[in-house]
Formats: structure tokens, C-alpha cells, sequence
């Protein structure tokens, strides 16, 4: 285990992980690599081509944006939303654009970034291949990067290239398994969170990591404000209306008796941020984009309803909701492209379950049963986002997502954490579903919702 929990929760922008984050750094990383090679001076003409599910969908979810910033030195998590815009606009009405901020040279998007919708790469769905050229039409640099999830990159290199277990990071309890992870907890009498954190020490000290979540939150809180506070129409022509600010008055005025009253608030909480992400706003990958409303929304619904909270429940429940998602990252995908949205939603709720169970004082053995029932109710769950946007059903979906975590909590901790299936098992249960799913459900927009809800989107 080599990755970190602060890989699992970035900070960005809207509104996807693998077709917005993650094109930026790979746009970022190929021309950084051609700076550190001496040769930028000489670059006179870039081309970018996108594949598979990029192509595909890669228009709704801001590929092209993504690619344009990275080019020109931004970083997801530095990144101002409220610039975008306007910077994009400059690039296209001018046909220029100015490499790391530092070279200009000629950009016509239309000829220059290519769609190869129905063309998919061997390896990964979301792939993008970048191209440099100097100024009498010579090739300086190639490099062909992989979005392979949650705003992780790999590049063709590192695609094929064998595990370095030399050189991986070298913790103190280290697991590839939830198996060998609950041995650790079990040998050394630690919690799960306790494991993550020495683990987490390799990179950082305590008070670094522990800054380090609070800054994540705070994130994720300033997110769930700035939705409640937004009103009107969200971008991208299917004309979806933001319904955080509304429910929010609602909630606020009406009676709170009713049985449904906290449901409603994990909604609330959950929409606020996906309305935001869908946005183009500053959010927190949790594990990606598309899901990242329903780990904010469970613990939002923790420290208002539940007796106790704390900020140390709110640490304990990072560090455990980081070590299942290190578990999916590594066994499985995050990638709606390669999972559906069992890799997306289906995952958060899963980490979301079993950070609640830690926060709430369950045992090692409840928080792995709260994760499992989390993922083995979100099996099989499709990616199909109509006209290729982060909105229907994904917005939504992150509600149901967040509940779900909540009812996974709840019955997980009504029993004594004997159960029938492993989180190992569900883990290999829904790489294997994913494997088996159509391509026509694994974020092309080909299937499902999105070919039998017809819209039309007048193109820009």
C-alpha cells in the first residue's frame, strides 16, 4: 500500500475527476516534460487527440477546457473556477495559447484538439494522446496519458512498465487486502484509523496530516455553502435548475417532526456540492468528481445529528474512509469509464459507510461490514450521463448515495460485525461486474438514460 489518503481526496475543479482533473495534469505533465527537456522554446504547434470515453463524453465534462488550462500551467487544485471562462475565451478568440505561461504560440481548438468519437486506445477508455511540433512541422515529443480515475495519470511508460516494489513506499503496516489490513489492526490491538495514520506518518507528521484533513473539510464545507447560497441554471444545455438553495429554505421553515427530516438534510448537503462540481466549482475528489457530494453529505449529516460528533470523530473518519478507498484504488477502479458508477458513487458510499461506523465508535470488524453493505447495494450500478453531462442522474445520485452510506452505517453497527461477505470479496464481486458491464454503460452516454431521454443541445 503506497497511496496515500490526500491522493484519494484532492482538491479541484468541476465537473469530473478523470475528464477534467485528470486531463489537466496530463496536460500539465507533457508539457512540463518537454520544458525539462530544454525544448520548449522550439515547440510551435501542439495537437492533443482524445479517445473512448473522453471522446465520447469529453465535450459535457470540460476535456477540452481541462486539456487548454493544463497547457498553460494550471493545477487542478490552484486552479480558480471564476477564471475559466473568461481564459478559455481569450484562447479561442485569439487562436493562441500561451504555453506554462510562457510561450505563445498558435492554437486553433478545432484542428488542434480532436474528438476521436468511437475510437478507443488498447489499455484505458480515457486516453489522450499529445503531440508537439516545431515550427517547420517536426515531431519534438510525443506521449500518449491515461485518466485512469479519480484525477490519478499514468502515462504509456508506466502503463507497461513492471511493479518497482524497490522503491515503493515503505510503511510501517503495509496490505494490499481488507483481510491483511484487519490482521494488522488485530495483531498490534490498533483501530483501522490507527493503522492508516502510522501509515500516513510515512509521508507526513501527524500535525501535517491531520491539517492536512481539516483543510480537505473545510473544502468540502465551503462547497456545501456556496451550493446552498446559488441559485439558477446549471451550464451545458439540459437547462437543470439548482435545487440546493430552495430545499435549504424549505428545511429551514418547515416542520421538523417529520420522520423524513434528516433524509432530507443528507440530500440537501449532498445536491449543494454535485450542483457546484456540475458547475465547474471548487470541489474535493471523494473518490472522484461525480460522487464527491456523498462524503460531505455523511458527514455533514454526523456532526448535526449525531450525539458526540467531534473534530476528532470528523479525522477518524477521513483516515478510515481513506484506507477503503485505498482498497478500491487498488483492487478494483475508480473509473466510471472502466466501472460504471458502481466505481464512483458505488465506492464513496462505501468509504462514506465506514468512516461514519469509525467516527461513531464501531468495531474494526462493523466498520468492514458497514463498507461492504455500502458497495454490495451499488453493484452493477451503470454510468450513463445524458447528453455527457455531470447532471442527470449524477446530481441525484449522490443523494441516494449518501443515504445509502447512512443505512449501511446503521445496520452494520445493529450487529455484532459477523457477516456473510467480506469487503474482499465485494471489492473482487465489483471489479469482476464491471469487467462484464456493456461499454454502453461505462460513461459513453451509448446507453441507458441517456440514449432513451432525447435532448437537443444546440451547439455552440
Amino acid at each position: 500500500m503506497s497511496i496515500s489518503l490526500f491522493q484519494i481526496f484532492s482538491i479541484g475543479i468541476g465537473p469530473s475527476s478523470s475528464h477534467t482533473m485528470g486531463p489537466m495534469r496530463a496536460a500539465l505533465q507533457f508539457i512540463t516534460d518537454i520544458e525539462n527537456n530544454g525544448r520548449l522554446d522550439e515547440v510551435a504547434n501542439i495537437r492533443v487527440e482524445l479517445f473512448g470515453s473522453l471522446a465520447m463524453t469529453g465535450e459535457g465534462h470540460g476535456t477540452d477546457i481541462a486539456v487548454l488550462l493544463g497547457l498553460e500551467g494550471e493545477k487542478p487544485q490552484e486552479c480558480d473556477p471564476f477564471s475559466v471562462q473568461h481564459r478559455i475565451q481569450f484562447i479561442i478568440n485569439n487562436c493562441t495559447i500561451h504555453l506554462l505561461a510562457k510561450r505563445v504560440i498558435s492554437f486553433h481548438k478545432e484542428t488542434d484538439l480532436i474528438f476521436h468519437k468511437g475510437r478507443r486506445l488498447p489499455y484505458h477508455s480515457n486516453a489522450m494522446r499529445f503531440k508537439a511540433f516545431d515550427e517547420f512541422g517536426a515531431e519534438l515529443y510525443k506521449q500518449i496519458f491515461y485518466s485512469v480515475g479519480g484525477g490519478f495519470i499514468l502515462d504509456h511508460e508506466q502503463i507497461f512498465a513492471p511493479v518497482d516494489e524497490e522503491n515503493a513506499a515503505d510503511v510501517p503496516y503495509p496490505f494490499s487486502t481488507c483481510e491483511e489490513l484487519l490482521s494488522h489492526c488485530l495483531h498490534e490491538g490498533k483501530t483501522i484509523a490507527e493503522i492508516a495514520l502510522e501509515n500516513e506518518k510515512t509521508w507526513r507528521s501527524e500535525e501535517e496530516i491531520r491539517q492536512g484533513i481539516l483543510k480537505i473539510w473545510s473544502v468540502m464545507q465551503d462547497s456545501v455553502k456556496r451550493g446552498c447560497a446559488t441559485e439558477g441554471i446549471l451550464p451545458g444545455g439540459l437547462e437543470v435548475k439548482r435545487r440546493a438553495s430552495s430545499l435549504l429554505r424549505r428545511l429551514e421553515n418547515g416542520p421538523t417532526q417529520d420522520p423524513s427530516y434528516v433524509l432530507d438534510w443528507i440530500s440537501l448537503f449532498a445536491l449543494a456540492v454535485n450542483e457546484e462540481n456540475a458547475a465547474g466549482g471548487r470541489i474535493v475528489t471523494a473518490p472522484t468528481n461525480g460522487a464527491a457530494g456523498v462524503i460531505p453529505a455523511v458527514l455533514h449529516y454526523y456532526l448535526k445529528f449525531c450525539e458526540g460528533a467531534s473534530e476528532e470523530g470528523v479525522i477518524e473518519f477521513f483516515l478510515t474512509a481513506g484506507v477503503v478507498g485505498v482498497l478500491y484504488k487498488e483492487n478494483a477502479s475508480f473509473s466510471a469509464a472502466e466501472m460504471g458508477c458502481q466505481g464512483e458513487v458505488g465506492v464513496a458510499c462505501s468509504m462514506a459507510a465506514a468512516g461514519l461506523a469509525a467516527a461513531l465508535g464501531a468495531t474494526n470488524a462493523q466498520i468492514e461490514n458497514a463498507a461492504e453493505i455500502g458497495m454490495e447495494h451499488n453493484l452493477g450500478l451503470t454510468c450513463d450521463p445524458i447528453a455527457g453531462l455531470v447532471q442527470v442522474p449524477c446530481i441525484e445520485r449522490n443523494t441516494m448515495g449518501g443515504i445509502q452510506a447512512v443505512n449501511a452505517c446503521r445496520l452494520a453497527m445493529h450487529g455484532d460485525g459477523e457477516h456473510l461477505v467480506s469487503l474482499d470479496q465485494v471489492i473482487k464481486t465489483m471489479y469482476q461486474t464491471g469487467l462484464d458491464m456493456k461499454h454502453q454503460y461505462k460513461e459513453t452516454s451509448e446507453g441507458g438514460l441517456a440514449i432513451h431521454v432525447p435532448v437537443n443541445i444546440p451547439k455552440c
